[in-house]
């Protein structure tokens, strides 16, 4: 499968034609790969399962932005003026603060990301916490036992969260430990969550499990899911950004 990138989907037929042989010769070795766990086979269409790898934050905040802004929008909607939110350090977090301070006001906001304080802090009447302590360059946000603990004071009304992975078999997934921490406290404290994930966070593997989907109140996305993961969030307001 070294025509497929990590939470890339290519359709069985394209790559039966690129490869020059028979559709039911992909499913064959398809149906080995997907027992091995190494790719994500749905409705027509396969990508490889691998180990949620990210890079540098402000090479990340430039993956998937045509999506993100439409999940930012959607998102979006479900806050209203005076709300009182926690919004975590992920890229899709980023472009939801972004749709935030074109259209909310008097927010009160608690965040752990350096971007968000800035995109938010200081206009509308916004009202600012920002969990501090020290500060990983790579992310532009704070994860260590001081954040944690400064976040655990709050009970926001609803915390905007990310994710690295979502994997029918073992749930919601992050990539790093600390980061993992900041979503636990928020899934904890927070009123309602609402999880926001683009296409690409699919069928991926992360090294630390955060929560399952159960633990999610909305989720917002940008395309249907596939029928595993609309099982898997049976309880969850699913939307699906225009």
């Amino acid at each position: 499968m070294g025509r497929l990138r990590p939470g890339e989907s290519r359709a069985l037929v394209q790559i039966a034609q690129e490869l020059e042989v028979s559709e039911e010769t992909i499913r064959r070795e398809l149906r080995v790969l997907e027992a091995q766990g190494s790719v994500v086979w749905t409705h027509g269409s396969v990508r490889l399962s691998a180990v949620a790898a990210e890079g540098p934050f402000d090479r990340r905040m430039q993956e998937n932005v045509a999506e993100k802004t439409r999940i930012a929008q959607a998102a979006a909607e479900f806050v209203g003026d005076g709300d009182t939110i926690f919004i975590d350090a992920g890229t899709t977090a980023c472009f939801v603060a972004k749709a935030l301070a074109a259209a909310r006001r008097d927010l009160t906001v608690i965040t752990n990301s350096l971007t968000v304080a800035q995109t938010l802090g200081g206009r509308n009447g916004n009202t600012l916490f920002l969990a501090a302590g020290e500060l990983d360059y790579d992310y532009k946000a704070f994860s260590d036992h001081a954040a944690q603990a400064y976040l655990a004071q709050f009970t926001p009304h609803l915390a905007i969260l990310t994710v690295s992975a979502i994997h029918p078999d073992h749930g919601l997934m992050d990539r790093h430990a600390r980061e993992a921490a900041m979503s636990r406290i928020a899934y904890a404290s927070a009123d309602r969550v609402l999880l926001a994930a683009d296409h690409s966070k699919f069928g991926r593997l992360g090294l630390i499990r955060t929560a399952t989907a159960d633990d999610v109140d909305i989720l917002v996305t940008d395309q249907p899911l596939d029928d595993a993961f609309a099982q898997m969030f049976a309880r969850t307001t699913v939307v699906v950004a225009p």
